[in-house]
């Protein structure tokens, strides 16, 4: 049984092992790997890297462009705000001088229509104290007529002379003016 397990044991010697490669491809392997990892090194990651940096650079001036439209949108609003601001107190203004310029013409339309009421009080007096004076002398005309043909009739005489009749009618009415004189000095000490 020695003898049958020493030829296996030689031819096994001598039979390379099939799960073990040979040196040759080991060493061949081992080459490939390492020009393989310098050009990888030298192709591959500098586009990674490139590629790494530029997305870097697109994110961060994606970011400092949104930072300056949000700086630009606030000063923006900042101007909008001031502006509407402005705009308020102008509107304020301008509703304080309307409020003054319509106390103006009101006190203006008040002047001018006290004036006008003044005016026709004034104008009305002077018509009523022009009739008044005018029934006055009629009244006086026709009283004094009456007077004179009622005297006439009472004391039987005639008294058409008119310089007789003008006295007569004149103390008459200046006996009438002075008894209603005394009437209105009574009632307004009473």
């Amino acid at each position: 049984m020695l003898t049958i397990v020493l030829p296996l044991s030689e031819a096994a010697a001598e039979e390379p092992n099939p799960l073990l490669p040979h040196n040759a491809e080991i060493i061949f392997g081992f080459v490939f790997l390492i020009l393989l990892a310098i050009a990888f090194a030298k192709v591959v990651v500098p586009k990674f890297e490139k590629a790494y940096a530029d997305r870097t650079a697109a994110i961060e001036g994606g970011m400092n462009e949104a930072k300056q439209a949000q700086a630009e949108a606030k000063a923006a609003l900042d101007k909008y705000n001031a502006q509407l601001a402005e705009a308020r107190q102008e509107a304020a203004k301008i509703r304080e001088d309307a409020r003054e310029q319509g106390a103006l013409i009101i006190a203006e339309l008040r002047e001018q229509a006290n004036a006008e009421a003044d005016r026709i009080v004034t104008h009305a007096r002077t018509q009523i104290d022009a009739e008044r004076t005018q029934a006055v002398a009629s009244l006086r005309g026709e009283v004094g007529t009456l007077a004179t043909s009622l005297a006439g009739r009472i004391v039987g005489e005639s008294l058409e002379d008119e310089a007789r009749q003008r006295r007569t009618v004149e103390r008459f009415l200046a006996e009438l003016e002075s008894s209603e004189s005394a009437r209105q000095a009574v009632g307004t000490d009473g």
